[in-house]
């Protein structure tokens, strides 16, 4: 991509973009860090805008790129680590007026998203929504499995009235294309900083700082600590392997509301909390093997660290999986049964070298997603989007279509 497509020009206002979350900086997940990354690489590659309107908490994760703008909202009462916006009050809509976007980018379609979109339509600027979550996927984990049909439809509403979509994997994509929703559907796959993640974190100092044994593998869980990341199925396959005889070493990296549940099931496990940066990589390179249970992803940006770190791969044999990885090449691929990832765990437990064959696979495989080619693709989306329909607001920005970029991502119908 030519990034001059979405630059200012010489005595031209930038481009405005108005982006709406439903959480941008106030809890720390995959979908956050991804939107905060393509915020700062629209500031830094083409000089943007950006204004972000979100609810906001008062113990935010992190500092938020771009202009945040908070949106009134409750705690939700089954997830109270979430906030719901409760939609898009009048001084909101003005300053969004005011702000003039040349684009309006949707990443949850909640009553700010369908609230966002609605005035997006008024204003008759172009939208662009990311598909972050199957929230239909989680609603057996709270109870809520009889509003499926009622939560599938309004997805398909949501999203069949954007310009673009943008999906995680090609296999989501394709569903969408599959219910005829009338919307451009492109690919927003993730990226992973090489510079950060790679098998030179390792460290056997941290190891022992662990109380890990040196010559025993360790088994990694990376994530919110939340029931659907596979938490059940995660400590009964642990417990399954002590059964086998085989005393597992496990390391939990992250935090989140079902910790105490997770730490009452595996009481012999390494519990670090929330990491970040050099301390997360350092701890992460350190493991062994990544086991990885969960069925809800749409992406799974923590395989992708796992991968650049060079641990060998179990996971639940799911769409996202599936993008990223082949069982057998570079990663075991399970059904999503505790007795499948015992399975596979027991053979890479007792054999170093299927796990460093394995982990050098998905080393090599984690090296076709660079953040800024990835990035780059979105901007690639805006800059088609403004030129298919123009935004009153922005007659001055200088746009013009790139050549399209073919991800690399594999296909595979997800369970939407």
């Amino acid at each position: 991509m030519d990034i001059k497509a979405l630059t200012r020009t010489d005595g031209v206002r930038p481009l405005r973009i108005a982006l709406f979350s439903g959480n941008y900086n106030y809890t720390l997940d995959g979908a956050n860090k991804s939107l905060n990354r393509l915020v700062d690489h629209l500031q830094r590659t083409v000089g943007a805008e950006v204004r972000v309107y979100s609810p906001t908490g008062p113990n935010p994760a992190f500092e938020p790129m771009g202009q945040l703008i908070s949106v009134p909202s409750v705690k939700i009462p089954f997830r109270r680590d979430y906030r719901l916006a409760l939609g898009l009050p009048r001084a909101l809509r003005r300053d969004i007026q005011a702000f003039k976007p040349d684009l309006i980018h949707l990443s949850a379609p909640d009553l700010l998203g369908s609230a966002a979109l609605k005035f997006a339509r008024a204003l008759k600027v172009p939208v662009v929504a990311s598909l972050h979550t199957l929230f239909d996927t989680y609603l057996d984990y709270y109870g809520l499995g009889r509003l499926r049909p009622l939560v599938r439809r309004h997805l398909w509403n949501f999203y069949g009235a954007c310009d673009y979509v943008l999906a995680p994997t090609e296999a989501i994509g394709d569903e969408l294309r599959a219910h005829n929703l009338p919307v451009r559907i492109r690919t927003w796959a993730r990226g992973v900083d090489p510079e950060l993640f790679h098998p030179g974190r390792r460290s056997e100092a941290w190891r022992l700082s662990q109380g890990f044994a040196p010559d025993r593998p360790v088994i990694v869980f990376l994530g919110r600590i939340v029931m659907e990341k596979g938490l059940a199925a995660f400590a009964e396959t642990i417990g399954q392997l002590e059964a086998a005889g085989h005393a597992p070493q496990v390391v939990v990296i992250g935090d989140g509301p079902g910790r105490s549940w997770f730490q009452e099931r595996m009481p012999s496990a390494v519990f670090t909390g929330f990491l970040t940066g050099e301390t997360l990589a350092t701890a992460l390179a350190s493991g062994d093997i990544f086991l990885n249970p969960s069925t809800t992803e749409t992406f799974g940006n923590v395989n992708l660290e796992a991968m650049a770190c060079g641990l060998a791969m179990v996971c639940a044999d799911a769409p996202n999986t599936r993008a990223l990885l082949r069982h057998g090449r570079n990663a075991l691929l399970c059904a999503d049964h505790p007795s499948a990832y015992a399975g596979a765990l027991s053979g890479l437990l007792v054999h170093p070298e299927e796990r460093r064959r394995l982990g050098a696979a998905a080393l090599e495989r984690s090296a076709a997603y660079r953040w800024t080619e990835v990035l780059d693709a979105v901007l690639d989306v805006y800059a088609e989007a403004l030129d298919a329909r123009p935004a009153p607001q922005a007659p001055a920005v200088r746009v013009w279509r790139s050549p399209a970029k073919v991800e690399p991502q594999a296909a595979g119908l997800p369970a939407l």
